[in-house]
């Protein structure tokens, strides 16, 4: 493994890394209190990294992409990392899952993705389903040449501002080695499609502007030319283009953590109590110390692993472990910034207290930590037969 940045590399690290800085930072506040982001300011955003070229960075050059390959895009969502989700989200990345798409679902879903004329959401989670991908209970029925779609999904991220939603839906059962499994179809859903409606989700602590949302499906009908992929073989899509997902997570992990990082120790170094610097106090020191270690061991475990899937290794653990470690680790780190801080870590003034809050939710989505180390102590026993 190459431990530089090519320059390539740095030259993606260094533009995004001023483009959220210059163009995002100033807006975190004022979405904050909001809870929402304008919908011309979303546009602005939009408009500004097509401009750059680094729209759709994470799709292939022959679909209008950036054609980034998995070390450089970890390092791109890295440093996006650093700033409000709510923001982000109109730096498009739109998911790998519609490279499945047939040349007619290209043409309305893959193509305007890429050059940000549209925007996806993802939805899989139910009420009653959330990590247990076959235990949906969203269902959908054929009828005739078309399907019939009845169900609840929830904390479908950005559904309120995508134009299309892609949805995983039960459609039958199988025989398993491990018994009788529900069969998964992936759909590709219009916003405006009737019998499905897209409503406010929940009042979330973490990412605010960043919002959840609840689809409901009551007898919404579906011709097959919606079906990504083929029917009853969604949960193989899932596992060929979803698991990645858990990286962008880590990733940003890391760059939310070292901008928490760099907040604390220039505090450290400017703060004074008794006569000098709290930095110089090993209660604080010793912190310091602590936190960057830890933030180093999650970059390079997450770069480890998007390093891995470039050369076509398996990555699956070194993804599981990267998830798992960084969201552990940017929940410690940030809590001993606000520590660090004193009660000013805990005020509006600074971004400390979101960034507390907001990490919380990390060891949750795309797969909970019980999850990861699910994940990866199954990958180490299989060999042995346990």
């Amino acid at each position: 493994m190459d431990f530089g940045l090519t320059t390539e590399q740095q030259m993606v690290v260094d533009t995004v890394r001023d483009f959220v800085e210059r163009e995002l930072y100033p807006h975190e506040e004022a979405v904050e209190r909001a809870g929402r982001v304008p919908p011309e300011l979303g546009e602005e955003i939009k408009r500004k990294v097509i401009g750059l070229g680094f729209y759709a960075p994470n799709l292939p050059v022959d679909v209008g992409g950036g054609g980034l390959d998995h070390l450089t895009f970890t390092l791109l969502e890295r440093e996006l990392g650093r700033a409000s989700m709510a923001l982000t989200v109109f730096w498009g990345r739109p998911s790998g899952i519609l490279m499945g798409c047939n040349d007619e679902q290209r043409e309305r879903y893959l193509f305007p993705s890429a050059r940000g004329e549209r925007l996806d959401a993802l939805a899989m989670t139910e009420p009653g389903a959330g990590s247990d991908v076959r235990g949906m209970q969203c269902f959908a029925r054929r009828d005739g040449d078309d399907w019939i779609v009845n169900g609840t999904k929830h904390f479908i991220s950005h559904a309120d501002v995508a134009d299309f939603v892609i949805v995983f839906t039960a459609t039958g059962e199988e025989e398993t080695p491990h018994g009788v499994k529900k069969t998964i179809t992936c759909f590709l859903v219009d916003r405006d499609t009737p019998g499905f409606a897209i409503r406010p989700g929940y009042d979330s602590v973490s990412h605010r502007g960043y919002h959840n949302c609840t689809l409901a499906f009551d007898d919404c009908r579906l011709p097959s030319a919606q079906v990504l992929g083929e029917p009853h073989r969604g949960f193989e899509l899932v596992n060929a283009w979803l698991y990645g997902t858990r990286l962008t997570v880590a990733a940003m992990c890391v760059g939310r953590a070292r901008r928490a990082f760099d907040l604390a120790l220039a505090h450290a170094a400017e703060r004074e109590q008794f006569g000098q610097p709290i930095g110089k106090f090993q209660g604080v020191s010793f912190k310091l110390a602590d936190m960057i270690t830890e933030i180093d061991a999650a970059d390079w475990m997450t770069l480890a692993a998007a390093w891995r899937l470039d050369r076509g290794l398996p990555a699956n653990r070194e993804i599981a472990s990267a998830k798992l470690y960084a969201s552990e680790m940017l929940a410690r780190v940030t809590d001993e910034a606000v520590q660090i801080h004193g009660g000013m870590g805990l005020m509006r003034d600074l971004p400390l207290a979101r960034f507390w809050r907001d990490a919380r939710v990390e060891r949750i989505w795309d797969g909970t930590s019980e999850i990861q180390r699910h994940i990866i102590s199954r990958d180490l026993l299989r060999p042995l037969g346990a």
